[in-house]
């Protein structure tokens, strides 16, 4: 469990250097976005016969770093809506 808490926050850390910009996140929304990135990623990965959802593999480290970092675009995209509204 220590494990998978620390691969999301990699993910999730690798995911904000990659996106572009400046992302207003905190350490437990990169860790959150991390974790979901890394189990839809577990999931394509375990989907190619690549391996299972919570071992760690090249194709699944990959795809969860993609995911997350599409999660990132989408919880920044949101975040500007809440403040636009306000």
């Amino acid at each position: 469990m220590i494990g998978f808490l620390v691969a999301g926050l990699i993910i999730g850390a690798l995911a904000r250097l990659i996106k572009p910009g400046k992302q207003n996140l905190g350490l437990l929304a990169t860790l959150l976005l991390g974790l979901v990135g890394s189990i839809i990623g577990g999931l394509i990965a375990q989907f190619f016969n690549t391996g299972g959802i919570f071992e760690l593999n090249v194709l699944g480290f990959v795809l969860a770093v993609i995911a997350a970092v599409l999660l990132i675009g989408v919880a920044e995209s949101l975040a500007g809506r809440r403040r636009v509204t306000r």
